[in-house]
């Protein structure tokens, strides 16, 4: 159970004062940061706003305290905005907690199984085209409150709230539908907003930009509409009811039905939850110096999202931006998500009522920057120079995310980074015949006056197999098989270089071997890896083949096979009894 230990329970070793302070302050700043991306990620994926800070408090918490990184903050982000929404609107809230606790239980079992690590290896194109998908939903949300854009105004004079269709190209045509009601003072507030995140780092470096934009905005608007009597200054407060407490969540169990249908997102939140926290986790790490376990951090944020919706708030995962602000003000262990949370929950239970005075413009104007960092175009366009492959997974995945949704973007993306992988090392195994005399360290990085020559002799031939003895390979080995002209009467199938054999592997080397018997042919191992030898002694392969045939080293099977055909060759007539002896002696087994 080490492998599995969570780090807040051995990051203490040798923990100073000094370093508690350091803690302490980057736990203060990384709380007052995620308060106003809390409020808005909430907002954006259309809960109460509330439900962001109780999942910064209960999931930050969690992570922090069971995870497997040292400095990784959890809660609410971009990445799951779209797809809360999504399952928000159609399943209502008992669809969004089925949904979060399914996801997380994969989640645990992923890093149960040690998994974890595959998500390190998802394609960097399909990465960034979620990220670009994700980016451009979550502007193309904000424009009805970046705007101000409405259905019109009642015949009481008060203003018709704009419905909006999941769909994002539905939502635009919605917006171009209305464009003729924005409101001049929201887009006011949306800019400054958008101006003062820009700009004040350059001014204040060490004031987060975002909380200094929500206090400005914030108290600029509050006197302006309660004491200038200016209009059209939409805040929280006019949209929800913030309860600054911690509670039960009641819902009802939705049927199997509806699970069935809930699947999909369920799947995507685990996987869209495990691609950004272990790419946090490797940021934080590279930051630090430290290394981050996969499979602890996963169970840990499976455990999260089963726990968090319960109380109250929604599905989450780690948090870059606010993993990166701790480590920069000096954070280094669980201590800092711990107080992280407990600063969100002094803000929730005291302060929470202040929180309905925010514009909701102010809270757009925030997302679009997030949505424009989100989208990194710096990034894309370096894309733009990598080979064409890359290019159509990148445009593909963006265009099946923005299209359709992020669950259909999450799953064909994870299936293309399969492909993907399956073809490059296809491309990268090869399978070479040797006749005449083969160079013993040829492929290595051994000098060459030290190389070994060995001549084979006339009926001998050696396969030489570079790479995973998988179904790619296998379907390879099988077609050079089929272009090979003369049969000879020993082939030595070199295996150095072969990592794994599948059970495709498996299949293709049986059938390879039952008909060379069927044409009096030897097969002869070479250089089998003991775990390879391991799978072919479980399969039986090993004594198909014969035990006797099977060497550690290219030098024995030669001079083995070499000893067969000299016998052979000393029968000067091929009927006489000691030809038929040498045949029989060297027939495969049945």
């Amino acid at each position: 159970m080490n492998q599995f230990l969570p780090q807040s329970l051995t990051a203490f070793k040798g923990y100073t004062f000094d370093q508690f302070r350091k803690d302490l302050v980057a736990g203060i700043i990384v709380g007052v940061v995620a308060l106003p991306l809390s409020l808005a990620f909430a907002i954006a994926a259309g809960v109460s706003p509330e439900k962001g800070l109780i999942t910064a408090i209960v999931f930050g918490f969690i992570v922090s305290a069971l995870g497997g990184s040292k400095t990784q903050i959890g809660g609410p982000t971009g990445a799951f905005v779209m797809i809360v929404s999504s399952v928000y609107m159609q399943f209502g809230l008992s669809g969004l907690i089925v949904a979060s606790a399914m996801g997380g239980l994969i989640q645990i079992a992923i890093g149960a199984l040690r998994l974890g690590n595959i998500f390190k290896y998802i394609p960097y194109p399909i990465m960034i085209g979620l990220n670009t998908g994700i980016a451009i939903s979550i502007f193309s949300s904000q424009i009805k409150d970046a705007l101000g854009l409405s259905a019109g105004i009642s015949p009481e004079g008060e203003v018709i709230p704009l419905d909006l269709p999941l769909n994002l190209l539905e939502k635009w045509m919605v917006y171009f539908r209305h464009i003729h009601t924005i409101e001049l003072t929201t887009v006011l507030v949306t800019v400054v907003t958008i101006l003062i995140i820009i700009f004040i780092p350059r001014l204040l470096k060490k004031f987060p930009p975002y909380l200094f934009a929500v206090i400005v905005v914030t108290a600029v608007a509050y006197v302006l509409k309660h004491y200038a009597g200016i209009e059209g200054i939409t805040t929280i407060g006019d949209r929800f009811s913030i309860e600054g407490s911690l509670s039960l969540t009641g819902f009802e169990f939705p049927d199997m039905d509806t699970i069935e249908k809930l699947f999909p997102s369920a799947i995507t939140i685990a996987a869209m939850g495990a691609i950004v926290s272990i790419v946090s986790c490797s940021v934080a790490d590279g930051a630090t110096g430290d290394r981050h376990n996969s499979n602890t951090e996963l169970i840990a944020e499976g455990i999260g999202n089963i726990v968090t919706p319960i109380l109250g708030g929604i599905p989450a995962t780690g948090a870059v931006a606010r993993t990166m602000v701790g480590i920069s003000n000096g954070g280094r262990t669980p201590l800092v998500g711990i107080i992280h949370s407990v600063i969100v929950l002094l803000i929730l239970l005291f302060l929470g009522s202040l929180a309905q005075h925010i514009p909701t413009a102010c809270l757009a104007g925030m997302l679009v920057v997030v949505a424009y960092n989100m989208a990194n175009f710096k990034t894309l366009r370096s894309l733009m120079k990598n080979p064409k492959s890359d290019i159509a997974v990148l445009w593909t995945t963006v265009a099946l995310a923005v299209i359709f949704n992020l669950s259909v973007a999450v799953e064909v993306g994870l299936l293309m980074a399969v492909l993907l992988f399956l073809r490059r090392v296809a491309e990268t195994t090869q399978v070479s015949v040797l006749r005449g005399e083969i160079h013993v360290l040829e492929g290595t990085d051994a000098p060459d006056h030290h190389d070994e020559k060995l001549n084979l002799a006339k009926g001998v031939e050696v396969f030489e197999l570079d790479g995973p003895f998988f179904f790619g390979m296998a379907n390879k080995f099988d077609s050079e098989m089929r272009i090979i002209g003369d049969k000879p009467r020993i082939r030595i199938l070199r295996m150095r270089k072969v990592p794994f054999i599948d059970s495709t592997g498996i299949h293709n080397l049986e059938m390879f071997i039952n008909q060379s018997r069927q044409e009096h042919i030897r097969i002869i191992l070479s250089g089998v890896r003991p775990e390879v030898r391991l799978t072919l002694d479980k399969n039986q392969v090993s004594q198909l083949i014969g035990e006797e045939y099977i060497f550690d080293n290219i030098n024995a099977a030669v001079a083995k096979a070499n000893e067969m055909m000299e016998r052979i060759h000393q029968s000067k007539n091929p009927g006489s009894p000691l030809h038929h002896e040498v045949n029989m002696q060297e027939s495969i087994p049945e």
